[in-house]
């Protein structure tokens, strides 16, 4: 009967007064808000987040591979190009039902006249192994370049009794201006350049392309520290210039016969923008200024870098 307090279940026992333990805070947290729903393209799982991403991959071309790592060549154009130029390659790689226009036949042909391994893979392999899909069906597998030892330099000029000839470079990060340089530096009976770990270019494809296979012929060294290293070839009696364009001393003065050109000698290049950094320049012995036209500033690092060396190289003969 109603109010009676004695009937099975009327009473609940052991209860404290007091919040009932239960869902309740649960239902009040789930009717509060969570923010606004986030866009499409912020969704890992959405489609538009993928695509996203891809763009993204698409602008920003091939990821960049850790030091001592092996290196790709990417596209038809460019595998073609490497292949002309005697760039060392490990293997071409080509996408599965990748059409065969003239490019990739001559691709063929070039890998098989050069002993090149040829593999087949899927696209999404290829994709893989590349970090870029914007390949057009074609790769090839570079090897690490091997650096000397920067010290290595003054050895290889004393086993063939020449005074040293390095190039050294510095904040040069375009890998065809190293290129070219060490076109120039094998051109003009240098011993070899050195280049600094970081902040800077390093024998990548694009130097190797450039250096029209002089990289073959002459040592590129890394060091650590350039202005350390610097100091290190002046302790072992080496000259130190820097090029720029206020500089203490002009070109011609470098090459006359009571100049520095005759012996032991490192050219320290900066980069075409900025020029030598403040410790490299406060480093360098003598700074050599290039005599131009008042119309033009300055030369592309590349193209200074020759025109020092051609003057060396005619004040040493």
């Amino acid at each position: 009967m109603a109010g009676n307090s004695q009937r099975r279940g009327a009473i609940a026992k052991g209860r404290k007064k007091g919040a009932t333990t239960g869902s309740g805070g649960n239902r009040r947290r789930g009717l509060e808000g969570k923010g606004p729903t986030p866009k499409a393209k912020d969704r890992p799982y959405h489609k538009a987040h993928k695509a996203a991403q891809a763009a993204e991959q698409r602008n920003k071309g091939p990821r960049k591979r850790a030091a001592g790592d092996a290196e790709w060549i990417i596209g038809r154009n460019s595998v073609v190009e490497a292949l002309r130029e005697d760039v060392p390659v490990n293997g071409i790689y080509v996408a599965e039902g990748a059409e065969r226009d003239g490019r990739l036949r001559e691709a063929f042909q070039l890998a098989s006249e050069k002993g090149i391994s040829l593999l087949e893979v899927t696209k999404p392999e290829l994709d893989r192994l590349t970090g870029f899909n914007g390949h057009q069906g074609l790769a090839a597998r570079i090897p690490a370049y091997d650096y000397a030892h920067a010290d290595d330099l003054l050895d290889k000029a004393a086993e063939i009794g020449e005074k040293p000839l390095i190039v050294a470079l510095d904040q040069v990060t375009d890998p065809r201006n190293l290129g070219a340089i060490v076109r120039s530096a094998a051109a003009f009976g240098a011993h070899g350049v050195v280049i600094p770990e970081r902040r800077a270019a390093g024998m990548t494809a694009a130097a190797w392309k450039t250096s029209a296979g002089a990289a073959a012929r002459i040592p590129v060294a890394q060091t650590v520290n350039l202005t350390r290293q610097l100091k290190a070839y002046q302790d072992a009696g080496c000259m130190v210039v820097g090029l720029d364009m206020d500089g203490d001393i002009t070109l011609p003065e470098l090459g006359s016969p009571d100049g520095l050109a005759d012996g032991p000698l490192v050219i320290v290049v900066g980069a075409e923008g900025g020029g030598l950094s403040r410790l490299v320049q406060e480093t360098c012995d003598q700074i050599v200024s290039i005599p131009m036209a008042n119309s033009v500033e300055s030369l592309n690092a590349g193209v200074a870098a020759s025109v020092v060396l051609y003057a060396v190289a005619e004040a040493r003969r």
